[in-house]
């Protein structure tokens, strides 16, 4: 017998012990956010991951379907004990997901990913303004990493969570601070809905944007209680200095990450992961196809659907940088229109959304996509003639043979199946479908309620 014989035979007996102990311990967790850790025999970390609630997620490892699953019913079996980590968030749990994986680098959570690589998140460094994105090729040279992640979708999500409190830019614009061209600059719809602090339009200087940035790294490093205290100490300075709109920033900020765990929620904010939607690409494919002067940041998209052929409900999906942002996610009753009329619809649903645009002059979006053909986008077009709105760039995308139409074009434009720029559309449009179908099932649920 050799000694790789002597090894499975001792390793035997602790997995028939070891398993249903596991199991047990599984039971035993909190029901809070945390990361586990899953470990086979001798203590060896097998695979990482974070939880939303504890013992929910780790006793999943031990039932049937985990057993039957494809992706884990070759080790499960394997694991012998369990370690957790308690977390004050869903966010806190991610990054300290982050931090297991490169530690211990347990074997199975690269075999449970669909795509080659991980995804980092990627400050760069050597710009007037850092700024914040999400990668799977990192630099090796201008930059700071933070993961790997085992998510690209929950990375996203976290990242919109902790915008809202650092104000970090996202976009890959090349700003110099000494240009002061830059003052003319109209910032994109984040800076209008406070979740960036527009050093675009030079609305903040170098060294103030860079002191939020080194926070969020001392976030993103897990050294929250010391940032805590470091923001407590100056926004009394501030206060003390008169300074009662920087102390009033500074309280604003001390609130959000103590409340982080209300606020926190990836699935509200989590992007879904399309993998055949190549963003960056689909963006370049539509600044050339549509002959736009620069490529889009900004891209809403409206569908219409219907409840039993009576209440009519809209959707309107927003995208920046070729991915969802769901916080800026809408949904519309139809009060103007009796039965099923699309047309109509979509023509009071464009006159709502762009009269507020107007009237609180926010930034329109760079594409707006309507669900259908040539007659919704007439429909479309007649509400913004008749607000003596300026459009932004128009079109319309017909299901049937996936055909484009754009405002005065007497033949719909037709895209390869293949090309990023129509894949990127149809992201748009079926996510815009999607949410319009949710509302719709949340009424008629109401409805039934007879609520």
């Amino acid at each position: 017998m050799n000694d790789d014989q002597d090894d499975r035979q001792a390793d035997e007996p602790e997995h028939e012990i070891g398993f249903p102990q596991a199991a047990a311990r599984a039971r035993e967790l909190p029901q809070t956010p945390g990361v586990y850790l899953m470990k086979a025999a001798a203590g060896r970390g097998i695979c990482v991951g974070k939880a939303k609630n504890l013992r929910a997620r780790a006793s999943s490892y031990f039932s049937k379907t985990a057993a039957e699953e494809l992706r884990t019913a070759y080790w499960v079996a394997e694991i012998c004990d369990i370690d957790f980590v308690e977390c004050e968030s869903e966010v806190d749990a991610l990054l300290m997901e982050s931090r297991l994986i490169k530690d211990v680098q347990p074997k199975y959570n690269k075999e449970l990913k669909d795509d080659k690589t991980f995804p980092y998140l990627m400050i760069t460094t050597r710009e007037d303004f850092p700024r914040v994105e999400v990668t799977r090729e990192p630099r090796d040279r201008g930059v700071k990493l933070y993961g790997p992640f085992a998510s690209a979708g929950a990375l996203r999500g976290a990242i919109q969570v902790l915008q809202k409190i650092f104000k970090f830019r996202t976009c890959s614009l090349d700003i110099d601070e000494q240009d002061e061209r830059w003052k003319w600059f109209r910032p994109c719809l984040l800076a209008s809905i406070q979740q960036c602090s527009a050093p675009c339009n030079l609305r903040i200087g170098k060294d103030e944007y860079r002191q939020d940035i080194r926070r969020l790294q001392m976030f993103l490093e897990g050294h929250k209680k010391k940032l805590l205290a470091q923001l407590r100490e100056e926004m009394q300075t501030a206060a003390k200095s008169l300074q009662f709109e920087r102390a009033a920033v500074l309280r604003d900020e001390i609130h959000m990450l103590e409340t982080l765990d209300d606020r926190g929620e990836l699935e509200t904010h989590a992007q879904p992961e399309v993998f055949y939607v190549d963003p960056k690409k689909g963006l370049a494919g539509l600044r050339k196809v549509l002959n736009l002067p620069r490529e889009p940041r900004t891209i809403e998209g409206v569908d219409i659907a219907h409840l039993g052929g009576g209440q009519t409900v809209a959707s309107l999906v927003q995208f920046i940088d070729g991915l969802p942002f769901k916080p800026g996610y809408r949904r519309y009753r139809i009060r103007q229109v009796e039965g099923v009329d699309d047309f109509r619809s979509i023509h009071e649903v464009v006159s709502r959304r762009f009269r507020r645009l107007q009237d609180q002059d926010e930034v329109f979006p760079d594409i707006l996509l309507i669900d259908g053909g040539k007659g919704q986008l007439t429909a479309a077009l007649a509400a913004f003639r008749e607000q003596q709105i300026e459009p932004p760039t128009l079109l319309s995308l017909a299901k049937r043979e996936e055909e484009l139409y754009l405002p005065g074009a007497e033949e719909p434009l037709r895209l390869s199946r293949h090309a990023f720029a129509l894949r990127l559309l149809q992201y748009v449009r079926d996510e815009a479908h999607r949410f319009a179908q949710h509302y719709h099932h949340i009424l008629r649920k109401k409805s039934s309620l007879g609520e």
